[in-house]
């Protein structure tokens, strides 16, 4: 409960702090990668219940002759790295805190199909409400590998505490200004998840 009534009263204030910083980052999308905006994608959240992500868009929208999206890597601009690397493309987020979708700290929102594909102790990640950011990400973010993103999910999960996610949401203000681990090896982001028999699928998580 005191989890839940900070979450509400930090993202409300963000919210109405960082309004001015938003609407300039939603100028600037609109200007230099169009409309939409906001990038909306479904996710599993707490008990793995499904709801609607959203994030300032970093890509365009460019497609091959066959109108398939094209890699991650051919539509990602400089200026949605930059997004990316700051952390504003996550700044929307706070909407999804506010109403219960996500908590300020828990493991991050993965694919829908990744469901299916984690093991019994992986799922431990979705006991909580998902985060905008978590033990994962102030431990590396994109630079670890999946294994090691669950393990300190699960951790998170089975030590969680208020001290805990202070300390999580400070390291994150570092983490930001530094600019780690943004992307793995040769990614944008991360390589998809394949399961955990099988992480050698080299393609872009969209």
């Amino acid at each position: 409960m005191i989890k839940r009534f900070l979450d509400v009263v930090i993202s409300l204030l963000a919210l109405i702090f960082l309004l001015p910083i938003m609407v300039i980052v939603y100028l600037f999308v609109s200007i230099l990668l169009g409309h939409p905006v906001f990038f909306t994608q479904a996710r599993p959240g707490i008990h793995g219940n499904i709801f609607q992500m959203f994030k300032f868009r970093s890509m365009k929208n460019s497609v091959d002759e066959g109108g398939n999206l094209l890699p991650d890597s051919e539509r990602l601009t400089p200026f949605g790295e930059m997004l990316r690397s700051s952390s504003l493309d996550e700044l929307p987020g706070l909407w999804n805190v506010l109403k219960g979708d996500m908590s300020l700290v828990g493991p991050r929102p993965l694919l829908v199909e990744y469901l299916p594909l984690y093991s019994k102790e992986q799922a431990k990640r979705h006991k909580v409400r998902p985060g905008i950011t978590g033990w994962a990400q102030v431990n590396g973010r994109n630079a670890i590998s999946w294994e090691d993103k669950f393990k300190y999910d699960v951790w998170y999960v089975e030590n969680q505490s208020f001290w805990l996610d202070m300390k999580i949401l400070l390291l994150t203000v570092r983490k930001v200004f530094m600019r780690e681990g943004i992307s793995a090896n040769d990614h944008v982001t991360m390589p998809f998840f394949t399961g955990s028999d099988n992480n050698a699928d080299n393609q872009n998580e969209k």
